[in-house]
């Protein structure tokens, strides 16, 4: 249902209307009104209990006709008559049959009676209404969740301060239409749902301050709405649900809120500004915390790319200082082993010279002391004889006077004497002497010989 235009208070009735415009009355109301139960017009009546007499009528007179007077001419007047009246009754039915189809729109029901009573509801769909006193008094809309305005006017504050108006907007449903159409009707309703919006709505603005009026607009309005329930549950109305769209206040209020309303958007907009700029700083640091991370990580790749590389390359370089150590211990070990082999050579070498050296040298000591042995005996059979002066002990010859003289004439008298033997003396201990010293110097030249002739077999 179309809720009516303006701002003013809804109104609830009920009208009376032919099938055709039962639909268009539920859905869009009747000037302005809502229109929740239509009352149909029943146009059925007894009509065509005339054409039922007037068939009966006829078929009498056929069975007259053909009683009293017979032959071809009752026959003439009864088949006529006979056949008007079956088509008068068969129109009757087919009226009768028509008249009797009810259609109750989908998210309608129907509430049906019999001489004035209510029997049952009728769902949406194509009913038949046989009896000629049954009939649909009431379609009610059971599935439309229909809006209603309510402003409420001088409503009081705590302060008993009187607003302009507080609109209130709800939205409800007819969820038993026998209990509804039965109960209260839809012109009562609007009254008893009207004053029971004001009660609600009075009793809210009572708790409430004045300066707080605005707080009403979009509140909580559950206690209310079950406040609603529960008054009007005996309707079979529910109340889907409700709100306060708006509160106007009184002039002297309203200038004042005004004013703190522009500086609470103000601090809000202030507010918004702010935390505009902190996410927008926040976003900077962020990104170039990010960029300071992609560009950490990138140095980090390349010091780990770089210590990589130098790993690699120290292994390199360990692997050929190893093999080169390697190379250089074979090397040393070869020469130490080439070394080890000619010293024990050469130690086998000077082990053997040294024998035949102390083999030499006995042989030279003692041709040493043999040739020795000759010289002594040379020398000895060349051996000057000693010249004795005797002087008397008496005399005065002992002086030193006749020493010195006689030390002078010694050598002269010992010269004459013998010549040759003391040339021969002087040369022959030449020639010994010279022959021991060549005896003595042969054997180190010898073994001198003998160690470069060995130091030329080792080295060729």
């Amino acid at each position: 249902m179309s809720q009516p235009t303006g701002r003013g208070n809804s109104t609830i009735k009920e009208s009376l209307a032919s099938w055709g415009d039962i639909a268009r009355l539920l859905r869009g109301g009747d000037q302005g009104s809502l229109v929740p139960v239509v009352i149909p017009r029943d146009s059925r009546g007894l009509k065509w209990m005339t054409l039922v007499w007037v068939g009966l009528y006829l078929i009498l007179l056929a069975l007259v006709a053909v009683l009293a007077t017979g032959g071809l001419v009752g026959t003439a007047i009864a088949i006529p008559a006979l056949l008007l009246g079956v088509a008068s009754i068969a129109l009757a039915l087919l009226w009768w049959w028509r008249s009797s189809i009810v259609e109750i729109e989908q998210g309608t029901t129907g509430v049906l009676t019999k001489f004035g009573a209510i029997v049952s509801e009728l769902g949406p769909g194509r009913h038949y209404l046989w009896h000629p006193w049954t009939r649909v008094d009431f379609v009610v809309d059971t599935s439309t969740e229909i809006p209603y305005n309510a402003p409420v006017l001088a409503c009081p504050t705590k302060e008993n301060v009187p607003l302009k108006s507080i609109e209130f907007f709800l939205k409800f449903r007819i969820t038993n239409a026998v209990a509804f159409v039965r109960t209260i009707g839809a012109s009562n309703f609007d009254l008893v749902l009207s004053n029971a919006v004001q009660d609600a709505i009075r009793q809210r603005s009572r708790r409430v301050q004045t300066e707080n009026a605005y707080d009403l607009r979009g509140s909580d309005v559950a206690d209310m709405q079950e406040l609603l329930n529960r008054q009007l549950s005996r309707y079979g109305v529910q109340i889907m649900g409700c709100n306060i769209p708006d509160v106007q206040l009184p002039n002297q209020y309203q200038q004042h809120l005004s004013t703190r309303e522009r500086v609470a958007k103000e601090l809000v907009a202030y507010e918004q500004e702010w935390e505009l700029t902190r996410k927008r700083r926040i976003d900077t640091l962020l990104m170039d915390i990010e960029r300071s991370k992609k560009t950490r990580d990138a140095k980090i790749v390349e010091v780990n790319a770089a210590l990589n590389r130098a790993r690699q390359d120290v292994a390199q370089m360990l692997e050929e200082q190893e093999t080169e150590a390697q190379r250089v211990r074979y090397e040393i070990e070869t020469r130490g082993r080439t070394n080890l082999v000619a010293a024990t050579h050469e130690a086998t070498a000077q082990r053997r010279l040294a024998t035949a050296y102390r083999d030499n040298r006995a042989m030279l000591r003692y041709e040493l002391a043999r040739r020795r042995l000759d010289v002594g005996a040379k020398l000895a059979e060349r051996a000057p004889k000693p010249v004795v002066v005797r002087t008397d002990s008496g005399s005065g010859d002992a002086s030193a006077l006749s020493t010195l003289l006689l030390a002078q004439l010694l050598p002269g008298l010992t010269d004459q004497r013998r010549p040759r033997g003391l040339g021969g003396l002087s040369g022959g201990r030449t020639a010994e002497a010279d022959t021991a010293q060549q005896a003595q110097e042969g054997a180190p030249a010898s073994v001198a010989q003998y160690q470069q002739w060995l130091r030329e077999q080792q080295g060729s």
